[in-house]
């Protein structure tokens, strides 16, 4: 069994986003609520951030330094911790109700973005690219929290959970174009057990996502049954990256601004979290502008 410990104790009102710098051996991460981007070092326990004025729903390193950020206004990239922020694109800008929430990289340094909406009276939010020239598409719509945005390792396959459905997506997808289509149920999740939250892909090509509410942290193979569990000391556990040296670290982002009760059983609520797999995950990708 996994021994899962605390890597950073705080308690982040909604921990999210986990990205492993490879070259700066840094674990990036966000508090969306809060409106910060973090950076945190294993090897000294430090942690900084940059406050912003507006919530950060995701992020992507950049192939030529520095960060893109897709926050509640749109798309903005930064050259450098703690630079001026400049802006690309806001896809939703008729959408006030709106903010990004999770996306990543894919292999041709293309940004995939997807959006939440709070009311969620109507599917009012998408999933948006953003290739390195610019130029936004929309790829998927009628969502209310779009999660677990993630790639096959051989980028034939696009995957997303809209989380208040309860179900993980799997769809075909063209690495050349950016083209999405042929989208189906990968996983089902039953209700009343959690919700699927933010995702990433190891090495064997297998899907693994936090539950919100759930507790855990599940790895799925290729075919979408779930092969192995995590029981996360954290009601609402929001994301999963790989780190260290060989990318067997999986990090674990969580929530914090939780009931007092629930508070006072999950104390490191809103933590940082760490656990040793025996499969090594894959490099982010970076985004191409």
């Amino acid at each position: 069994m996994q021994k899962v410990s605390v890597a950073y104790q705080t308690r982040a009102s909604l921990g999210e986003c986990p990205r492993w710098d490879e070259q700066e051996k840094l674990l990036y991460w966000l508090d969306i609520n809060a409106g910060q981007l973090h950076r945190f070092n294993p090897a000294t326990g430090e942690d900084e951030f940059l406050q912003f004025d507006e919530e950060i729903g995701c992020m992507s390193l950049r192939q030529s330094g520095g960060f893109l950020l897709a926050m509640r206004s749109g798309f903005y990239t930064l050259d450098g911790w703690n630079t001026e922020r400049r802006f690309i694109a806001d896809p939703e800008a008729d959408m006030p109700k709106n903010r990004f929430n999770d996306g990543r990289a894919d292999a041709a340094g293309r940004m995939f973005a997807g959006t939440v909406y709070p009311p969620k009276d109507y599917g009012g939010a998408s999933i948006y690219s953003l290739d390195g020239s610019g130029a936004v598409n929309k790829w998927v719509d009628n969502l209310l929290t779009a999660n677990g945005i993630a790639f096959s390792p051989d980028n034939t396959t696009f995957y997303y959970a809209d989380t208040p459905s309860h179900a993980i997506t799997c769809c075909d997808y063209d690495i050349a174009s950016g083209n999405v289509s042929n989208c189906r149920t990968f996983h089902q999740f039953p209700h009343g057990q959690g919700r699927p939250d933010g995702a990433a892909v190891d090495s064997e090509g297998f899907y693994w996502t936090a539950v919100y509410e759930g507790g855990r942290v599940v790895r799925l193979n290729p075919q979408g049954e779930i092969v192995q569990e995590i029981t996360i000391p954290a009601r609402c556990p929001t994301m999963v990256a790989f780190g260290g040296d060989d990318l067997k670290t999986l990090y674990v982002t969580s929530v914090g601004n939780r009931p007092e009760a629930e508070l006072q059983q999950f104390p490191d609520s809103g933590s940082v979290f760490q656990v040793q797999v025996d499969v090594a995950g894959l490099p982010e990708h970076r985004f191409a502008g």
